[in-house]
């Protein structure tokens, strides 16, 4: 599969998170999102764990690599990030919170723009500001 069909498949799985977790985490008897983002998580381990047996993909040749430091520090912006989304879903509207969590697409590409050296173009800013647009109107109360 090329990027484009791995990209609708995630944009298809991740669409179901944070119904999922609103459903879970809110209400009476409510999961507590920490709970939730373990489990969900662990989760995440095994499926990982099991791709990497079936690919063959060894881990330990890559844990000295220079760019690992990447990796980790990834991983640290992923949890505060996941788990600052669960608990915005256990206590918002998915319908807020789904939208406004979604800009982080906008940030990532001034990232990738100014830290990348990825080219801009009139189109890409005019789609980063449709999207802004878009997530003003629909997560607006």
């Amino acid at each position: 599969m090329n990027y484009i069909a791995w990209s609708l498949v995630a944009m298809a799985a991740y669409s179901l998170v944070a119904p999922l977790m609103r459903l879970a985490t809110a209400g009476d008897g409510a999961i507590p999102s920490t709970v939730a983002a373990f489990v969900a998580n662990a989760i995440l381990v095994v499926a990982t764990l099991a791709v990497i047996g079936y690919t063959g993909s060894g881990v330990t040749q890559h844990l000295a690599d220079p760019r690992m430091r990447y990796v980790v520090a990834a991983g640290a912006c992923l949890s505060v990030g996941i788990l600052a989304y669960y608990r915005a879903l256990s206590v918002g509207r998915v319908s807020v919170v789904a939208p406004v969590f979604a800009m982080f697409f906008v940030a990532s590409s001034a990232v990738g723009v100014v830290l990348l050296d990825e080219p801009v173009t009139a189109r890409k800013l005019l789609g980063v500001a449709f999207a802004v647009v878009a997530v003003v109107l629909v997560a607006g109360e």
